[in-house]
């Protein structure tokens, strides 16, 4: 084969490895998660109270396995996140446990033409030639139209990460804004046939470049490496 033209970290995690959790372990999870909701900082007042807790599938990254949640509340917000751990090995149990969560008041309901209902957080960075940098983003959510199958994130017309659905839920890593390049988000059938697509970002986010990501980013790598 020829030398690729762009170098990219594609498929950098590993696939689900669990199923949807369940049990003692989705305990464990929630209670994470739930503390997480709890340190958010200046919440509106009318937030309300969590609901049930919708998980997505776990990919794991850099030695770290990350299962993403949404939650939708009492006042009509979502709360949005992830709980992230260090996995089980070698006849240990998982540990290293951290959550992150943050709220939004645009959902699916509100955005009735959306076709896939996607939420978003930075993990960590990757470097590549001449300095440029993508963000590594953790991608989950759901279809909001029948008939899909498996979800995939494209960089420039490359795939660079992807995941069949599981109870109609995705989750993906992949490296983002690189080189002034954007991923898409984009849901297949069963045929390969292309359903939807989706961008992480408005038009006006699009326009504006990488600055007011690249703020975004460096605070969620900082979360992520502590």
């Amino acid at each position: 084969m020829p030398p690729v033209e762009r170098f990219l970290p594609r498929f950098a995690a590993e696939p689900p490895q669990e199923e949807l959790p369940y049990g003692r372990w989705e305990e464990r999870l929630l209670q994470e998660f739930l503390a997480a909701a709890d340190r958010i900082e200046s919440p509106p007042e009318d937030l309300g109270e969590p609901g049930n807790v919708f998980w997505y599938p776990d990919r794991s990254w850099q030695g770290r396995t990350y299962v993403p949640a949404t939650s939708r509340t009492s006042g009509g917000y979502e709360l949005f996140g992830y709980v992230r751990f260090a996995p089980a090995g070698d006849g240990e149990d998982a540990s290293d446990f951290s959550a992150h969560a943050d709220f939004t008041e645009e959902t699916a309901e509100r955005n009735p033409d959306w076709r896939l209902d996607l939420c978003e957080e930075v993990i960590g960075s990757w470097r590549g030639h001449f300095g440029a940098v993508a963000a590594m983003t953790l991608v989950w959510g759901r279809p909001v139209i029948s008939g899909g199958r498996i979800v995939t994130a494209e960089l420039a017309e490359l795939a660079v990460d992807q995941c069949e659905l599981i109870e109609e839920r995705f989750t993906l890593i992949a490296p983002d804004d690189y080189r002034h390049d954007l991923i898409e988000i984009k849901l297949f059938d069963v045929k390969g046939r292309e359903l939807a697509r989706e961008s992480l970002y408005t038009e006006g986010d699009e326009d504006e470049g990488d600055e007011e990501r690249g703020e975004r980013g460096a605070g969620e790598e900082s979360d992520a490496a502590e």
